[in-house]
């Protein structure tokens, strides 16, 4: 079967880049792709939507979708907890509505990365993110240290939250779900993640850093795939990788994506 695919945000670094996926692939048609200057009734008739545009045009485009009916993939940062929760109360009370998908980072490296930090999370109590992005983006914390923080958090439920001293100074960084997180805006970057643990005596670092756009290619064909199947709310490419998350809702089961590497159940 081929899959129509909407693209909001077309005219993007990620928009362009999932406009060349879609084209190369043999299972994946374009329906539509949408700018800034675009209605939104242009995705009618897609299977499903991707949205990588910024966060004051994705939740007019989620709601849009998700009351047609469209299932919709989400890249665009800034959805934080509370909102993504609102949104599952939508689709939960509404039979008709499209499934969403909340992909914060399409890299399976640093999904592997938000994965190994809440693993190790309850054996450090001092624990805090850097983050780095080019000049140009325009959040911050960017989503994927957004989720990793709230990952951390739930992680952490039975040993209690981050040690974080001196938290009200503003040097100190955001706190997201008790967790300390720094942010970077700079030339020369592209993404970066650093999550320091520390103990007694010791300390954790788990790093990630993205060096080319191509480390998102097989997350997105993964997410688009999977999401004519989904149902309800979907957080994190964790849950189409089967890593089991904290807080991550189930995705339902398919085939093997030969563009993805197996990942072995956890035993």
């Amino acid at each position: 079967m081929t899959i129509r695919v909407a693209v909001a945000g077309a005219t993007g670094k990620m928009g362009k880049l999932a406009l060349a996926l879609v084209e190369g692939a043999e299972d994946l048609e374009l329906h539509a792709a949408l700018s800034s200057k675009s209605e939104l009734d242009e995705m009618l008739g897609a299977d499903v939507v991707l949205d990588v545009t910024h966060p004051a045009a994705s939740a007019g485009i989620v709601e849009f979708a998700t009351g047609a009916g469209i299932p919709i993939v989400v890249g665009t940062s800034g959805w934080s907890s509370d909102r993504i929760a609102e949104i599952e109360r939508f689709v939960r009370g509404h039979d008709e509505a499209g499934a969403v998908l909340f992909i914060p980072n399409f890299s399976i490296g640093s999904t592997l990365g938000t994965a190994f930090a809440a693993l190790a999370a309850p054996w450090f109590d001092s624990i805090e993110i850097v983050e780095a992005h080019h000049a140009g983006k325009v959040d911050s914390p960017s989503g994927t240290a957004v989720r990793t923080a709230e990952l951390i958090g739930e992680a952490r439920a039975a040993a209690g939250p981050v040690e974080a001293p001196h938290a009200d100074q503003r040097a100190r960084g955001q706190l997201v779900s008790g967790v300390p997180v720094h942010s970077l805006r700079m030339s020369g970057l592209l993404a970066e993640q650093r999550v320091v643990l520390g103990g007694d005596g010791e300390t954790l670092t788990i790093a990630h850093s993205t060096l080319s756009p191509s480390s998102y290619e097989a997350g997105i064909l993964l997410a688009l795939r999977r999401a004519t199947e989904a149902t309800g709310v979907t957080v994190g490419l964790g849950a189409l990788l089967g890593l089991d998350l904290p807080g991550a809702a189930a995705a339902p089961a398919a085939p093997a994506d030969p563009t993805v590497p197996a990942v072995p159940a956890a035993e």
